[in-house]
């Protein structure tokens, strides 16, 4: 949602100038183009890592947030969609959801309260709970503990898939130093990943869209240069993490006896520690760039937070129960998984206008990363390479929202600012589509449409 009021093309041209992404569809449940993901500045030993930048759209959200709602009433939305909701592209299964999120009030629906398998859009409910449970500012740490006699150090998964090389080596080397410090120069290396629990395959099996889910990683598991998107990866991620770390050690001074084998965090202080940016700034690019593995373990430390098991089903049941204390309508949700590359996820229109809602509401700024990172229309993320086509155009750069597509299943939900200022949230869930060369430039014309409106 670029939310910005009547007037502001401008705005919307200034984005495209600093816009530094462009990522397509999804088809047959993989992401074919995503070139930008948000790095985690370096943090070692007790350090956190400096905030991050907000997300350049940041402003012009919060400044919509805050104008006061018009005081007329929108225009008749069912002569508007119905036809546009008709269109063959979309396939015989839709519901939507149109809400004024200003009052709450239901504005149009159409099954709105129907179960829909979600594709993507079910990662606005992952971060959602993620965001209730622990709070925007809550980092990920991964560390590193040494056994009382100093001979053997582990190194800890918190659940954190994005440390990255540069961060390993630096708590590498506030390891060697405190290692150091104690006399110590030679130590046996363990990794624990028990934080998490059950399966670490995902149920689609092995897949370049995400690796295997574990509490230890390190660039997703990735075995080539990219930096997002589909990509090979390591079938053991933890373990490979275990090993790069050993060799830091090594170059830092530090012997490294045997090999790196699995084990259990001894109960002691911390060594040295390194933390993920903020939660908030993993959620925005969560939804910006659709990453699976992150949205993963954001369910995860959702289940961490409410004392369910780390594990597919603990998380969805604690993502389930996070959105209820929010009062949201979660009867027939399923949350199989926190990526929404698992068919069996249902969520409703409602639900998901409804967390959007819950964002917008003053009251809640802690979910405010939940409209920040929604991808706007033709510039960033996700959109980047949509609404470039009349009448879609329209919607460009006032339209934020969610992709969502596996094959047969195209959705999008998020919010867009009408010519007269008022932020509404929508969702348009399809199944059954033919071709999301056909269905999602329907889903844009939908949402375009919205914009139009006063």
């Amino acid at each position: 949602m670029w939310q910005l009021t009547a007037g502001s093309a401008a705005l919307g041209l200034a984005l495209a100038a600093v816009a530094v992404t462009a990522a397509g569809p999804w088809d047959s449940g993989q992401r074919t183009a995503e070139r930008a993901r948000a790095a985690a500045p370096a943090a070692g030993g007790a350090r956190h890592a400096p905030p991050p930048a907000p997300a350049p759209s940041a402003p012009g959200v919060l400044t919509a947030l805050h104008a006061p709602a018009p005081a007329g009433r929108p225009a008749d939305l069912a002569a508007l969609l119905v036809p546009l909701l008709a269109d063959p592209g979309l396939g015989p299964l839709r519901t939507a959801s149109v809400v004024d999120t200003a009052t709450g009030k239901q504005l149009y629906g159409e099954g709105a309260g129907t179960p829909m398998t979600p594709a993507s859009t079910v990662k606005i409910a992952t971060s959602a709970a993620a965001l209730s449970a622990l709070g925007p500012d809550h980092r990920i740490a991964t560390t590193v503990t040494a056994a009382p006699d100093g001979r053997t150090v582990t190194l800890t998964g918190g659940g954190d898939p994005t440390l990255d090389p540069a961060r390993l080596k630096t708590l590498a080397a506030d390891t060697a130093r405190a290692l150091t410090a104690h006399g110590h120069t030679s130590v046996r290396l363990t990794y624990d990943t028990n934080l998490y629990q059950g399966p670490s395959i995902h149920p689609i099996g092995p897949n370049e869209n995400i690796a295997p889910v574990v509490a230890l990683m390190t660039d997703e598991g990735r075995l080539d240069d990219s930096a997002s998107g589909p990509a090979p990866r390591t079938g053991d991620p933890a373990g490979d993490t275990a090993t790069a770390f050993a060799g830091h050690l090594t170059a830092a001074g530090i012997k490294i006896t045997g090999d790196p084998a699995p084990g259990r965090t001894p109960k002691a202080a911390p060594l040295a520690r390194t933390y993920s940016a903020p939660l908030s700034d993993l959620v925005e690019h969560t939804l910006t760039h659709s990453d699976n593995d992150l949205a993963e373990a954001l369910a995860r430390q959702t289940a961490l937070a409410r004392k369910k098991p780390a594990s597919f089903e603990g998380a969805a049941q604690a993502v389930r129960d996070e959105l209820a204390r929010l009062g949201l309508p979660v009867v027939g949700a399923r949350f199989a998984d926190g990526s929404g590359l698992d068919r069996r996820d249902r969520v409703s229109a409602t639900l998901l206008t409804g967390l959007l809602t819950r964002a917008a509401d003053p009251a809640r700024p802690a979910l405010r990363p939940l409209l920040t990172g929604l991808p706007v229309g033709g510039f960033t993320g996700t959109l980047a390479g949509r609404f470039d086509t009349a009448p879609a155009t329209e919607g460009a750069g006032l339209v934020r929202a969610k992709t969502g597509t596996l094959t047969g299943v195209n959705t999008l939900a998020g919010t867009v600012v009408t010519a007269d200022g008022r932020l509404l949230a929508f969702a348009f869930l399809a199944g059954s589509t033919l071709s999301p060369y056909e269905a999602q430039p329907a889903l844009d014309r939908l949402s375009a449409a919205l914009a139009s409106q006063g």
